[in-house]
C-alpha cells in the first residue's frame, strides 16, 4: 500500500523511518509546509514528495503541529482515505468531536497516536488486570517526566500539561483498566523557566483521578526530569503489583525515541493491518475524545483548585 505522511519534523521523521522499513508499504509519499524539509525526510527514506494532502494514496498519517490535525483529519475523510493521527485530533473538546462526526459520515477508520498501548509492558499490566492476577485494583501510578523542557514557543501552543503530556497517562490508565475516569483533582508548581506561567502553564503536575468503580490512579508530570525520561506504570492489587517502565530501561534512556521506539513500529504495523482490513482499530478517536475529557477536567481542576467531574467538561 501506498501511505502519504503528512509533517516532516521530529515524530514524522521518525515514523517515516518506520513505515519505509514495514513490507506492506510499498510506497511512501512525505508533504509538509516546508518544502525543503519533506525533501531531506524524503530523500533519507526513499520516499516521494507532495504538497498538501498527498494524492494517489491508501491512507495517511498525520505528525504535523497540534492546531493542524483537525483540518488535515477531516480532509482525509473528506478524500475517503483511512488517516493515522499524532494525537491530539484537536486542541479542543468541540474541535475533536466536529471530527470524529466527520470520520464518521464519510465512513472511514481513525487511528490515533497513542503509542503506550502498544508497549509491551503495559500491554503487560493490561493483561495481569484483565485475567485478574493482580486482585482487586485498588492503585494506578503513571508518571511521564521529561528530561528537559520543550522551547518556549511550543510550550505557548501546546494547550499545557495535562493535554500535551499527561494525556498520555490519562489514556493509559483507561487502557490498563478498561475502566472509565469519573472524577479528577489536580495541581501544579513552577520553579522552572518562566515561560511555563507566562504561557498560564505548569512545569510539574499531580492529578488524582477517580475511576467508576472507586479505583484511584495518581499521574504525575513533569519538564525537569534531569535523569532522563521517565514514563512508568505501576498496578497495585490486593494480589499483587506490577510495573511497566524500570523493568527494560534502567539507566533511563534519554528520550521518547529510545523508550518507545517498539511501540511507535507496532502502531504503524497495526495502523496498516486496519487500512488492509486485517486487524482491528488499537485506538479509535473516541479513546483519543475520551482522554482529551480528563485532561480538560484536570486543568479546569488545577485553574479552580477544586475536584472537577469529567461529566462537567463533557456537557
Amino acid at each position: 500500500m501506498r501511505i502519504g505522511l503528512v509533517g516532516a519534523g521530529r515524530i514524522g521523521a521518525l515514523h517515516a523511518a518506520t513505515l519505509a522499513s514495514l513490507p506492506s508499504v510499498t510506497g511512501l509519499v512525505i508533504s509538509d509546509v516546508d518544502p525543503d524539509l519533506a525533501r531531506v525526510l524524503a530523500d533519507k527514506v526513499g520516499a516521494e514528495v507532495a504538497t498538501g494532502l498527498p494524492a494517489g494514496v491508501d491512507a495517511v498519517v498525520v505528525t504535523t503541529p497540534t492546531f493542524t490535525h483537525r483540518e488535515l483529519v477531516e480532509q482525509a475523510a473528506a478524500a475517503r482515505l483511512p488517516v493515522f493521527c499524532e494525537k491530539p485530533v484537536a486542541p479542543d473538546v468541540a474541535g475533536t468531536v466536529a471530527a470524529l462526526a466527520a470520520v464518521r459520515a464519510a465512513g472511514v477508520p481513525l487511528q490515533v497516536g497513542f503509542q503506550r498501548r502498544h508497549d509491551a509492558g503495559i500491554v503487560a499490566v493490561r493483561d495481569a488486570i484483565a485475567d485478574g492476577r493482580l486482585g482487586r485494583l485498588h492503585l494506578v501510578r503513571s508518571a511521564t517526566h521529561d528530561p528537559a523542557p520543550p522551547p518556549a514557543g511550543y510550550v505557548a501552543t501546546s494547550g499545557g500539561i495535562f493535554r500535551d503530556c499527561a494525556v498520555h497517562d490519562f489514556d493509559a490508565v483507561r487502557f490498563v483498566t478498561g475502566r472509565e475516569v469519573v472524577e479528577v483533582s489536580a495541581t501544579g508548581a513552577n520553579r522552572g523557566a518562566g515561560f511555563f506561567a507566562a504561557a498560564d502553564d505548569v512545569d510539574t503536575a499531580v492529578a488524582t483521578l477517580t475511576l467508576g468503580d472507586g479505583t484511584l490512579a495518581v499521574c504525575t508530570a513533569t519538564r525537569y526530569n534531569g535523569a532522563g525520561y521517565d514514563v512508568r506504570l505501576e498496578a497495585h492489587g490486593a494480589a499483587g503489583t506490577l510495573t511497566a517502565g524500570l523493568d527494560t530501561h534502567a539507566p533511563l534512556p534519554p528520550g521518547f525515541g529510545e523508550r518507545f521506539g517498539d511501540a511507535y513500529a507496532a502502531e504503524l504495523s497495526a495502523f496498516c493491518a486496519l487500512v488492509a482490513g486485517a486487524g482491528p482499530n488499537t485506538c479509535p478517536g473516541e479513546e483519543a475524545l475520551a482522554a482529551l475529557l480528563v485532561a480538560e477536567a484536570a486543568d479546569r481542576s488545577r485553574r479552580e483548585g477544586r475536584p472537577v467531574r469529567v461529566a462537567e467538561v463533557a456537557a
